[in-house]
């Protein structure tokens, strides 16, 4: 059986931490506060065991009108819900936002607790779960925290809808990088830092060096709990609790994001995404609140058609994946809009137009489509990476069309439409490129874009960094810019060729990053043909973050490949390097 989360929802005082505690053993409200004033403030978790030998993660979630952001934080990485409605109350103003919550994020499965039975008179009982019905697709469990009427059956009713979410949730979350959102941080004496969150995709595990977001600071698991069991490693559906250690720890805080090096995330000041429902015309709030995970950010929307797709600008950063879930509130008067899902979760800054096309095709098109597509914008020099496309999907991640859309498909189908389309003549093959037909002779590049006056004052900044270029809000910090001007600036530089992105944050000035990879070949051929991350580290006394990057770079400039920890010298950089030039 797959690990689930399991989340809880209602208006406040309607007894979800009553009905949990009397499920599970465990009162989750934690804090003082809570426990005086009852009810829940913070999110709290416990552990149900259910009649068919599977264990929930349950997250509980505060029903207060002004605690919805902390709800959705809660909710964002659940597989399940439990709704709880009180009998002698009915649906309240909360049920109901809750549950357009729950839509939004895409949670199509869960159960309707009618609590507090035994304080309802018959008649007022009856109406109040026709309403419920009435709301909400899902079974129906009478039950009583007090009395423990409809408990066992309320166990058995989410050990069936814990098997229909099983069958929903895709396989590949499995071996995708590892992303958990982090929801809480605290230090225990004698133990150190310890972060919790749902475990999105894929497993975390002891000894294990993972990358914080948005600060791009990396640290290493020293232990891993789930519902304070000590395991081995973590799996993808589970809370999660990680001690861990590093020179950044202490600066972590609720909204960071913890994922395996190389995870391809990347803050971004710009989602595009389709919104569900649309926002009705005449009715689209300028301003609104977005949350994706455990983070918020006031934002802009700008509507690309009436489909419901958009471009989020956002004033502070969000981390998202092609395909995760956000909600969209309203900021004045506060209320829950809808939310929708990401299609690209780093886009150019774009209106309706061609852009739109282009994401018509990610979210609804063929393969076939997306290839076509791709493939044209190759040919007008839309693409960052030059001409052409990879004719291995494994090299699309970061390929803006293709990036977001790859995991609509399963490998075999993309591999049938490659083989198509050039069956057909819709493209070619260059050096283990798709190119469009009559592309196979690559076209004279034109001359690069002179950068402005702000790209040159970034070129400075990065260039006195030496091996540990700042990251782009640093960059912004040195610019007095915004960190959208300055990611813009950034990227000038790598269109004028006089910076490299050798990953999503991570820009160096060219002559650097030239005399960097030099000094990484001599210090490989040096050492039997290959280096390793430790030993690039201390050769450019930088941080492992660097040097990682570094050695990912002359991997993927085809001069070294990696080989377990190594990174070995290919044949053409042996030849062109030899010991002590």
């Amino acid at each position: 059986m797959r690990p689930l989360t399991l989340g809880t929802a209602g208006h406040i005082d309607h007894g979800k931490t009553a009905l949990i505690e009397a499920l599970t053993g465990k009162n989750t409200d934690r804090l003082e506060e809570e426990r005086r004033r009852g009810i829940s403030i913070e999110l709290g978790y416990a552990r149900l065991e259910l009649p068919d030998g599977r264990s929930l993660s349950v997250v509980d979630v505060p029903g207060h009108e002004t605690l919805v952001r902390t709800m959705v934080s809660g909710a964002t990485g659940i597989d399940l819900f439990l709704m709880v409605v009180a009998a002698d109350e009915g649906v309240m103003p909360q049920t109901r936002e809750h549950l357009t919550v729950l839509r939004a994020l895409d949670v199509p499965v869960g159960v309707v607790a009618l609590s507090r039975c035994d304080l309802a008179e018959p008649e007022t009982r009856a109406a109040a779960a026709a309403e419920a019905r009435e709301l909400i697709d899902a079974p129906l469990v009478e039950v009583s925290a007090v009395t423990g009427q409809g408990l066992d059956r309320l166990r058995d009713e989410l050990a069936a809808t814990a098997a229909r979410a099983e069958k929903t949730r895709p396989e590949p979350v499995w071996k995708q990088p590892a992303v958990l959102h982090v929801d809480r941080v605290f230090t225990l004496r004698g133990i150190g830092t310890v972060l919790t969150g749902t475990l999105w995709s894929g497993s975390l595990g002891e000894g294990d060096r993972v990358e914080v977001l948005p600060r791009g600071s990396e640290l290493r698991i020293r232990s891993v709990q789930v519902h304070d069991r000590q395991v081995e490693r973590a799996q993808s559906g589970q809370r999660v609790a990680l001690n861990v250690v590093g020179p950044d720890r202490d600066a972590l805080e609720r909204g960071d994001v913890v994922c395996s090096p190389g995870a391809g995330l990347r803050p971004s000041y710009r989602l595009d995404v389709r919104l569900e429902p649309p926002l009705p015309e005449g009715e689209r709030p300028m301003r609104v609140q977005v949350h994706h995970g455990t983070r918020r950010a006031p934002g802009r929307v700008v509507p690309l058609d009436e489909t419901g797709l958009a471009q989020l600008r956002l004033d502070s950063p969000l981390i998202a994946r092609a395909g995760d879930r956000l909600v969209v509130r309203s900021i004045a008067p506060a209320d829950t809009l809808g939310g929708g899902a990401v299609i690209d979760p780093a886009p150019a800054r774009h209106g309706p137009g061609p852009a739109t096309v282009r994401l018509r095709v990610m979210v609804d098109g063929s393969p076939e489509q997306v290839l076509e597509r791709a493939l044209e914008d190759a040919a007008v020099g839309d693409v960052r990476d030059g001409q052409g496309l990879p004719a291995d999907p494994g090299g699309w991640t970061t390929h803006p069309l293709l990036g977001p859309t790859r995991e609509r498909f399963t490998p075999e189908r993309w591999s049938a439409a490659i083989q198509a389309l050039l069956a057909s003549g819709g493209a070619a093959e260059r050096g283990g490129a798709l190119v469009i037909p009559g592309g196979e002779e690559a076209a004279e590049p034109g001359p690069p874009p002179e950068p402005d006056e702000r790209a040159l004052r970034a070129l400075d900044l990065i260039r006195g960094d030496g091996p540990s270029p700042r990251p782009p809000a640093a960059v912004a910090e040195g610019l007095g810019s915004s960190p959208l001007e300055a990611e813009e600036a950034l990227e000038a530089l790598v269109a004028s060729g006089h910076a490299i992105r050798v990953k999503p944050g991570i820009y160096y000035e060219a002559e650097t990053l030239e005399r960097l990879r030099s000094r990484l070949l001599v210090l490989a051929a040096e050492r039997e043909g290959a280096v390793t991350l430790a030993e690039a580290r201390d050769e450019l006394d930088t941080s492992r973050k660097y040097a990682q990057a570094l050695l990912e770079h002359l991997d993927a400039s085809h001069l070294t490949v990696r080989q377990g920890d190594r990174h070995v010298l290919r044949r053409a950089a042996r030849e062109g390097v030899a010991p002590g030039t």
